[in-house]
């Protein structure tokens, strides 16, 4: 057999789109679910884009940490950003990783 020039981990054409719409469908269907809890509490203008931000990024910072052992600049590569604005975020959302642990 021939061997092809694609690594073995290469996803078919496709199969990465469909997995990024399905996510999608599951998280907006949640969102949904918070708006509707969000909205309800709310009194005046609506703050709910700014709670739900913060809800995700807070939650992105924490599974970061988890899977980098509290780890903080291997915490910012997984997610892509620099080590000091990690390190800024978890100070604005009150994340202190040593009690995490």
């Amino acid at each position: 057999m021939k061997e092809t020039n694609r690594s073995k981990s290469a996803v078919p054409a496709g199969v990465s789109e469909r997995c990024h719409a399905s996510v999608e469908d599951i998280l907006e269907k949640k969102l949904d679910d918070l708006a509707t809890v969000l909205s309800a509490s709310g009194n005046g203008k609506s703050r709910l884009h700014e709670e739900v931000m913060t809800m995700v990024e807070k939650g992105l910072l924490k599974i970061a940490l988890r899977r980098s052992s509290y780890v903080k600049s291997s915490a910012a590569a997984y997610l892509g950003i620099n080590r000091n604005t990690f390190t800024d975020k978890m100070v604005k959302l009150g994340l202190d990783s040593e009690k995490m642990k």
